[in-house]
Order: C-alpha cells, then sequence, then structure tokens
C-alpha cells in the first residue's frame, strides 16, 4: 500500500460533518458551565493547586506539558469568589472602604478575590499570561492583585471596566477567548484526528453507561468491585466484570459493545475506571449535602474508630436542618489520621470543612463521644473548636451517658454485679460451640412444637421463631436488654442444655462448670435479678433506642430522660409486689424452690454462713437488692445527665410546643439568644425579636394546627408549612439552631459499621480515598441515587481528554 493510499484513508475514517462539530463543541462548552463548583474542586485538590489567588503559584511555573490539564481544571472550579466573609475594611478613618461581594455578580465570569491578600485578581488573564514584563500594571490583576477600592465603581474610571477594555483585542478579551477554545476540547485538532463516528460515539457512551450502573449498583450493596483472577480462563472474574455479563445478557445491544466485543483501549472496566467512577459518584454527594446545608449553621459529629488494617479513622457526619424544617445528620467524609490527638483531629477536620466552604465560623455545636482527647477543657477537641468559634457548644453523647450509666450501676451492687458474671458464663457454656447452640436451638424447637400442641401460644407468620442466647457488651447500647430476654424465653431450653453437659460432659470441669452454673440459674436469688434487670433495662431501653434517632432533638431527649426517671421511681415506689408475684409465678412454672420470705437470711462468708434472726428474707430481697439497684441506677442518671440541665437546656424549653406551650416565655427566649447566640442575632434584630414574640403569642401559640404539637422539631416544619416562618423569621431561626444541638453519635457508629461491611479482610489494602468514597454512596444511597447516568458521563468526560467520546 502507497503512502498516499494510507493516509487518505486514515483521514476518510476519521471524518466528521461540521454540524456534528458544531453541536459538540457547544454540547462539552454547556456541560463545562453548568457542572457545580464543589465537585470540581475536589479535582482541583486531587492535582494539587492552590485556589487562593493570593498563593497560588503563576501559570508559567508549572511544567509546560501541563498547563492545558492545569487551565483546564481551573476553569472548570470556576473563579475563586468567597461570599460569607468579613471583607477588612482599609483607607482614612473617616471614609473607610472594603471589597464588596455585589461586584462578583456583575463580573462573575473573570473576578476573583484573595483573603490572604485581601486584593482582586482575573482568572483568564491569570491563566494566560506571560512572565512579567515590567511595565507598571501589567501584573496588578495577576500577580500583585488590585485593592484600591476607591477606583472601583468610579463611573467611566471603573478599574474593573478598565481591565476589561472596550476593544475587542484587549488582553482580557483575548484571554477570555484563549478560555472558551481552550474548554472546548472536543475542537482541538487531536480530538478531530481521533473522532468517531456517530455510531462509534454511541458505542462508547453506551459501554460507559453500563460500568457506571454496574459499579453504583455494587457500591449500593458494599460489593467488592474486583477479583483475584480477572483473565478470560477464570472461572470468577470478579463481581465488577461478572455483573457486566450478567446484565449484557438481557440487553442485546450491551452485549454487542462490552468485554471482549469492546476495543482493547475503550473496554471501561479497568480499576482506574471503576474508581474515577466511584469517586464522580461521592464528589456528587457531597456536593449536594454542601447545597443542601446552604448558609444555615450545623454541627460536627466526630468519632474514630481502627479499620481491618488497623488504620485509624475518623468519621465526619454533619448535623443540620434542611430548608424544609427537617433535622439531617448527614455522613459527610471519613479520614485517616496518623494519631488521636486534638490538634491532629482538628486540623484534618478544618481541612475537609474549608476544601468544601464549609466555614468553621458557621459551627454552632460539637457532638462527641466522652475520650479525654475530645471533651478535654483545656485542651480537648471542643475547647479547640471553642477558640475559634466561641458559640460551637459541646454535648457529650447521650447514648453514651446512658450506657455508661447502666454498667457503671450494675457494677456498684455487689449481687447485680455477681449476676452478670453467672450470666456471661452460662451464655459462655451453652453458646461457647456449635454443636451446643445446635442443641439449645433443638431444645428450643421441641418446647415451641410442645406449647403450640396444648394452645399455649398462637402461631403467625414471624412468631415463634428459633433463636439463640445473646451476649451482653459494655459498649453496645441495648446489648444488656436483649441478652436477659433472650435467657428468659430459652429458660426451659437453656436448663436442658446445662443439665446435659453436667452429666456428659467431655472432662471433670466441663461437667463441673454446668453443674455450679444450673445451681446458680435455678436458684431463686438469680430469678429475682433477672425479672428485676428486665424491668430496669426495659424502661431504659425506651431512652436508648431513641436517642440513637438522628431525628431526635436535646430538648425531646432531656424529657425523655425525665420520664424515664420517673419510671424508675415508681418502680422503685410501687413495684416490688407486682415483680415478686412475677418471679414466684415464675418459679412455679420451672419448678424452681421459692424461700420463706419470713424466715431468717443466712449471708455466705466465704465457707461459712452466719444466720441474721434480725434479717428475713424477704428484707434482704427488697431491700438488699431490689431497693438498693434501683437506687443505684437513679443515682447514675442523676449524675451522667445532671450536666445537661444547663441554662441552655432551660432557656430552650421556652420554646417546646409541648402541653400548649406551657414553658413560653419571652423573657427566657429573649436571654437564650443574648447569652448563647449573641453571633447569630444583631443588636436591631434582638430587639425586633421580643416584638416578634409578642405577635407569636398571639397567633401561632392559639393557632389550633400547633396546639397539638409536642417537640420542636414538629413546630419547625409546622412554621415553614403554614408559611409562618417568613412572617417570624426570628423565631424561626432561633429553632434551627436549637434543633442544630446534638443528642447522640449514633450515625457514626452506623458509619463504622458500615465501613466494616466495605473494608474487610480480603480487602484490608483498600486505598484511604476509595473506602472514603464507597462509604459515602454506601451511605448515602438515597442521594447518590438521584443522579442520572448521564450527569455522571458528562462528569467523567470533563474530567481529562480522553480517547474515546
Amino acid at each position: 500500500m502507497s503512502k498516499r493510499q494510507t493516509i487518505d484513508a486514515f483521514f476518510k475514517k476519521k471524518d466528521i460533518s461540521h454540524s456534528e462539530l458544531r453541536t459538540s463543541v457547544e454540547t462539552n462548552v454547556e456541560t463545562s458551565k453548568t457542572n457545580e463548583r464543589p465537585s470540581k474542586c475536589s479535582r482541583i485538590e486531587s492535582k494539587g493547586i492552590d485556589r487562593d489567588p493570593g498563593s497560588r503559584k503563576q501559570i508559567y511555573e508549572f511544567p509546560v506539558n501541563e498547563q492545558d490539564e492545569i487551565r483546564r481544571a481551573y476553569l472548570i472550579a470556576g473563579p475563586y469568589q468567597p461570599r460569607d466573609i468579613k471583607y477588612p475594611y482599609k483607607g482614612p478613618k473617616n471614609h473607610r472602604r472594603s471589597f464588596q461581594s455585589s461586584w462578583f455578580e456583575s463580573h462573575s465570569n473573570w473576578l476573583e478575590y484573595s483573603p490572604s491578600t485581601d486584593s482582586i485578581y482575573c482568572l483568564p488573564c491569570y491563566l494566560f499570561h506571560k512572565k512579567p514584563t515590567g511595565r507598571p500594571g501589567s501584573d496588578a490583576f495577576t500577580e500583585k492583585g488590585f485593592n484600591n477600592w476607591k477606583k472601583v465603581k468610579d463611573g467611566v474610571n471603573c478599574s474593573l471596566i478598565g481591565h476589561e477594555g472596550k476593544e475587542p483585542n484587549t488582553p482580557h478579551k483575548i484571554a477570555e477567548k484563549c478560555c472558551e477554545d481552550l474548554l472546548n476540547y472536543s475542537g482541538h485538532i487531536d480530538k478531530l484526528v481521533e473522532k468517531q463516528t456517530s455510531k462509534e460515539m454511541e458505542n462508547n457512551r453506551l459501554r460507559l453507561k453500563t460500568s457506571i450502573e454496574c459499579a453504583r449498583w455494587l457500591a449500593f450493596q458494599a460489593c467488592a468491585f474486583r477479583g483475584h483472577d480477572e483473565s478470560l480462563d477464570s472461572k470468577n472474574r470478579g463481581n465488577f466484570i461478572e455483573l457486566i455479563k450478567h446484565t449484557s445478557t438481557f440487553n442485546e445491544n450491551v452485549a454487542r459493545v462490552v468485554l471482549e466485543n469492546a476495543p482493547r483501549n475503550a473496554k471501561c472496566t479497568s480499576p482506574t475506571i471503576q474508581k474515577e467512577i466511584l469517586h464522580i459518584l461521592a464528589s456528587k454527594v457531597r456536593n449536594a449535602i454542601r447545597e443542601e446545608i446552604g448558609d444555615a449553621k450545623f454541627c460536627i459529629l466526630v468519632d474514630e474508630a481502627r479499620d481491618e488494617s488497623k488504620r485509624e479513622q475518623m468519621a465526619i457526619i454533619l448535623r443540620f436542618v434542611d430548608k424544609e424544617g427537617f433535622i439531617k445528620e448527614r455522613f459527610f467524609h471519613v479520614v485517616h489520621v496518623r494519631d488521636t490527638t486534638a490538634l491532629t483531629l482538628k486540623n484534618e477536620i478544618c481541612a475537609v470543612l474549608s476544601h468544601y466552604n464549609l466555614h468553621i465560623e458557621n459551627i454552632r455545636d460539637q457532638g462527641y463521644d466522652g475520650a479525654s482527647n475530645m471533651r478535654g477543657e483545656w485542651n480537648g477537641l471542643q475547647a479547640l473548636f471553642l477558640k475559634d468559634c466561641p458559640y460551637a457548644h459541646y454535648v457529650h453523647c447521650m447514648a453514651h451517658r446512658l450506657q455508661l450509666a447502666l454498667v457503671t450501676a450494675s457494677r456498684e451492687v455487689k449481687d447485680v454485679h455477681q449476676f452478670f458474671d453467672h450470666l456471661v458464663n452460662i451464655i459462655n457454656i451453652v453458646v461457647g460451640s456449635s454443636k451446643r447452640n445446635d442443641e439449645l436451638q433443638h431444645a428450643q424447637a421441641e418446647q415451641v412444637e410442645n406449647m403450640i400442641a396444648s394452645n399455649e401460644i398462637e402461631t403467625g407468620r414471624g412468631a415463634n421463631q428459633i433463636g439463640t442466647l445473646q451476649r451482653a457488651g459494655d459498649t453496645r447500647w441495648g446489648s444488656h436488654f436483649q441478652s436477659i430476654c433472650s435467657l428468659i424465653k430459652m429458660f426451659d431450653a437453656t436448663c436442658k442444655v446445662i443439665n446435659t453437659i453436667s452429666e456428659e460432659g467431655a472432662n471433670y470441669k466441663q461437667r463441673g462448670d454446668a453443674e455450679g452454673a444450673y445451681q446458680v440459674l435455678t436458684s431463686f436469688e438469680f430469678i429475682l435479678i433477672l425479672h428485676l434487670m428486665k424491668e430496669i433495662m426495659g424502661i431504659t431501653n425506651i431512652l436508648c433506642q431513641a436517642l440513637q434517632q438522628h431525628s431526635q432533638d436535646l430538648l425531646n431527649a432531656m424529657h425523655l430522660v425525665s420520664t424515664t426517671k420517673l419510671l424508675i421511681q415508681k418502680l422503685r415506689d410501687d413495684g416490688w409486689e407486682p415483680l415478686l408475684a412475677s418471679v414466684i409465678s415464675f418459679c412455679e412454672q420451672h419448678e424452681i424452690d421459692i424461700p420463706d420470705m419470713n424466715a431468717c437470711y443466712t449471708k455466705a462468708r466465704g465457707r461459712y454462713r452466719r444466720q441474721d434472726e434480725d434479717l428475713t428474707m424477704e428484707h434482704h430481697f427488697r431491700i438488699g437488692i431490689f431497693t438498693v439497684a434501683i437506687d443505684f441506677q437513679l443515682q447514675e442518671l442523676k449524675s451522667r445527665f445532671c450536666e445537661l440541665t444547663t441554662k441552655l437546656v432551660i432557656l430552650s424549653s421556652a420554646l417546646n410546643p409541648k402541653d400548649a406551650f406551657r414553658l413560653f416565655k419571652i423573657v427566657d427566649i429573649c436571654n437564650l439568644v443574648k447569652k448563647y447566640y449573641p453571633q447569630d442575632f444583631t443588636e436591631q434584630e434582638q430587639e425586633l425579636l421580643e416584638f416578634q414574640l409578642q405577635h407569636y403569642e398571639l397567633d401561632v401559640i392559639k393557632h389550633p394546627d400547633f396546639q397539638n404539637m409536642s417537640t420542636i422539631s414538629e413546630l419547625c416544619r409546622g412554621l415553614k408549612i403554614s408559611g409562618k416562618s417568613k412572617i417570624y423569621f426570628l423565631i424561626d431561626r432561633l429553632i434551627r439552631l436549637v434543633l442544630t444541638l446534638p443528642v447522640s453519635t449514633a450515625t457514626t457508629e452506623r458509619a463504622f459499621s458500615a465501613m466494616k461491611l466495605l473494608k474487610t479482610r480480603l480487602r484490608n489494602k483498600m486505598e484511604d480515598e476509595l473506602l472514603a468514597d464507597n462509604m459515602i454512596v454506601y451511605i448515602e444511597k438515597e442521594i447518590a441515587g438521584n443522579f442520572t447516568v448521564e450527569m455522571i458521563m458528562d462528569e467523567f468526560y470533563s474530567m481529562k481528554n480522553r480517547r474515546q467520546t
């Protein structure tokens, strides 16, 4: 074949019409303009580029072969225009001037502001200017910056208008034309040479669409993407490729373009492509959360835990009230930290927040567990944030407080402490091996069948399921209650298994341990404490479950704490007789000896037993166990939650609509603003708030639609729905600030549960960025499912030059 024939054939194959080129150019330019700004920031960060025009490197300082890619990244991100910050004043005392954010509106395409230098810059001129020529003023909008505010908005002498110029060939307009040409990457020569036919482009997009859908489905299900062997001869090529293969069996069009039927350079199945798709999806989720927050104040919930590869990971949750009045707790990021010192955690949190333009000044509350590096008054994380933001109130996780109260109370009473030791021992003996666990379930199945045959229990869907004994853990909320309930439910089956072990155990130790456990299990005192702990923990378990709801507000949580104390106090005053009757009935049903309550109680001290004539069995059970256990529980609840009964909670309760706004007081609400939220209300607004409250008292409080509300969150949504949030905008703002107060860090615990699903023993080499992307897509799948495939594809193609478009 001659050289002329080869060249002709090559250009004939790549030929496209002018209409197709124009359409492609317009589409790409439009796509570049409509992309969300925060997602493009993530792309700039990945290239190590500084967005602050006052501190960034000059474009000519980058390698020549990287300059176009860096220019494109800056253009996609757009001009740096921080709006919700305080601009410093300068000039004479009688006429001080500062930068105005309204200038961004009239020059939105190019104007940038640098907080570090308090100067403005021009993005297009920065991207396409060359080294300084020495001419005065040539580098004013590129390197040095311009901050002579007196010359801005000075009529025809306005420096901003003068920089743009009136002539078509001014340096600024030439730079803008260069930017437009650079974004129109489909019109570049290298793209025109590699342009495919419309059919090939359609196939490429279908291939990419299939990969995106498969990647999203695997991320939603917390499944691994890659396989151990992805070669053609492998029986299992990994979930990603196998899912694409499975999808192609239902669609002939997909089958014709994917995997082996795709060009070798455009299969869209490589690990890099998988990570890029997932990163785009994760970035869009974070940007959506950022837009959902808007300018609202927010709360940070932070906790750390080790992943499967023993790396310390810090989860960041943002709590806020959305525009519709709903409380939201969104998982935002997980960051690897080298150590857990307060300063390290603070720096990492600030880096994440600033990257997405979330200002530290907008933090109003902090929620952590009780670790010293978190709650320390001098050098703890909460103290460090209070130095930067004095109104970022710290609230210790209430779920942690409750669990600590339960655990501490169980250790302070000797009989209760011994009970839990015996309970752990009994459960370990019964479910310590698979064989014994099978025997337990078999015995339980026989018991259920007998009870159904004798009509003692009813049948139904989901009823009478066969389970196992649950272990209690000091760090697992509500686990003690589940452990006790499972033992009561399977008491007969447990006794049968322990009896079998005591008779047929493999050695003397097994038989001896089982015999001792059986004696404890069938003692009246053990059964009494078992039912007593069920009553106490049943009451506190309701509170524990309520505290784990992300929609819970602090005032309602404090109300639940109060009702919990009242119920436990009621159990102490009136619960002994019903409890004793229940225990006696249980013992009679299971043939357990019931002691004479009027007999003298015998104390056991080592090998000796001493009878106390002044102490009866009933006195020991009622006073020594029942009353003491409840008193310690009440004491712990009061001591653990006393810090929350602060002035903040007391004043905030004036907004509570419960009992037809019984606690509403205008004075308390005004004091709440002056003491805790002065930064969010100007002096004029604080004066106006008092008059709004007077109208609010006659209008909203007396309105029948608001009379039956019981929580502040309901009130917030009611004001939004009725449109009264616009009338009483200051009250609505205050209600949203109070709702931002955290209740628990349960959302961070759920995030770490998701981390365990994603980073397993077989995936322990997962990179931190990939883990973070996987977690946010999996946890916030409700948001991730709203993005169309076309949106992800457009972002994918705009990331960098690709041969297959």
